[in-house]
Formats: structure tokens, C-alpha cells, sequence
């Protein structure tokens, strides 16, 4: 099981730091702009430059994972990016959940690994 969580942290880390650093500084072509609703949110995203802002947060979780410091940060910087992929895979885009299905199973896994110290958020009163 080591194994298996020791190989979802690192493929997690890749993917949001390579993809992260895409959308801050680009230097991997990008296809065509997608048309109706998902090109207004694409390019309501870029005029805004709030992509630049996600994509710090992804290479930062992503860093986080990789370097295996801080990683239930890491985890918490990354589940609200995966959260909006598979909410614009499945109400934006209608492309199904490929991708984004992939990223938050490798999340569960890791996240289970270091479940113990997320015991703290799980209480339902705090005095």
C-alpha cells in the first residue's frame, strides 16, 4: 500500500506543478478555445487573470506533494481546484469526468494515508 500511495503523491504532485506552472507561465500549446458557455468561463478566467492565481495554488500543492513536506496543506490547497474540475467537466464542458475522475482518486488515496491528521476538522463542536 506504501507503494501505491508513495506513486499517487508524486503523479498528483507532477501533474497540479506542471499544469500549475502552465497556466502561470505558458509553455505548453494550448488546443482551441472552447465555444459557448465553457469559452465565456475559459476566457472569463484568462481576462481576469484569475488562472494565474489557481495556477499558483496548483504548483504549490503540487511542490508540496513532491517534496513530501506539509502534505495534508498540500492536499487542502489541491481539493478545492478538483472540486471545480469536476464541476466544469460535468456542468460546463458535459465531456464526462476523464481526467478530473483520475486527479481525485489520487487524492483519496494519498488522503488517506495522512487521514490521521485531519481528526482536528471532524468535530462537530469545538467547546
Amino acid at each position: 500500500m506504501k507503494i501505491v500511495v508513495l506513486i499517487a503523491r508524486i503523479l498528483l504532485g507532477l501533474v497540479f506543478l506542471v499544469f500549475g506552472a502552465n497556466k502561470i507561465y505558458q509553455f505548453m500549446p494550448s488546443g482551441p478555445m472552447p465555444t459557448g458557455v465553457a469559452g465565456q468561463f475559459v476566457g472569463a478566467l484568462f481576462a481576469t487573470k484569475y488562472i494565474v492565481a489557481v495556477g499558483l495554488f496548483e504548483a504549490v500543492g503540487g511542490l508540496l506533494l513532491l517534496f513530501n513536506r506539509y502534505v495534508p496543506l498540500g492536499l487542502c490547497l489541491l481539493i478545492p481546484i478538483i472540486v471545480n474540475i469536476l464541476l466544469t467537466d460535468i456542468l460546463v464542458t458535459h465531456n464526462g469526468l476523464p481526467i478530473g475522475s483520475v486527479v481525485a482518486i489520487m487524492w483519496i488515496i494519498v488522503y488517506v494515508s495522512v487521514r490521521s491528521h485531519f481528526k482536528g476538522i471532524y468535530v462537530a463542536r469545538s467547546a
